[in-house]
């Protein structure tokens, strides 16, 4: 897959953005080259800008994540969509892939595994985080 993986981050917190971008941009694999706080903007990015992956976070207004990836998925389905959230019920998961998405982190993951996840759902498989595949498989 070619490098960097254009990337669009999409979360209402202003500074999870800016902490994510500049993590990112320090790696020459990535390259953050939009962001925006809400799913109504992240449909308006993913269509103009085309990005490899978006950073999605769940729980936004006026348009939550959940919308926002079905919209996306539905209008440019090469952009592959990874969830974000604070919430580590698995099937906040299991709804955000039966809508499109590609893959699933939480907010309590390591970083290291976020990049993975991008890595991963760029080269076309699907990713769930680690504390959730513990979760799924009934261990704590």
């Amino acid at each position: 897959m070619p490098y960097p993986i254009k990337i669009v981050l999409v979360d209402d917190h202003e500074l999870i953005r800016e902490s994510w971008k500049l993590l990112l941009d320090k790696d020459h694999r990535f390259h953050v080259i939009g962001q925006c706080g809400n799913g109504a903007e992240a449909v308006e990015h993913a269509v103009r800008l085309m990005p490899d992956i978006m950073l999605m976070d769940i729980n936004m207004a006026p348009v939550n994540g959940f919308e926002a990836t079905k919209m996306i998925t539905e209008t440019v389905p090469s952009v592959r969509i990874i969830g974000v959230s604070t919430n580590n019920n698995p099937r906040y998961a299991e709804k955000l892939f039966s809508l499109g998405a590609k893959g699933f982190v939480t907010k309590t993951s390591a970083f290291d595994e976020l990049k993975i996840a991008i890595e991963r759902v760029h080269e076309g498989e699907q990713y769930l985080c680690h504390e959730l595949r513990r979760r799924s498989n009934g261990e704590q």
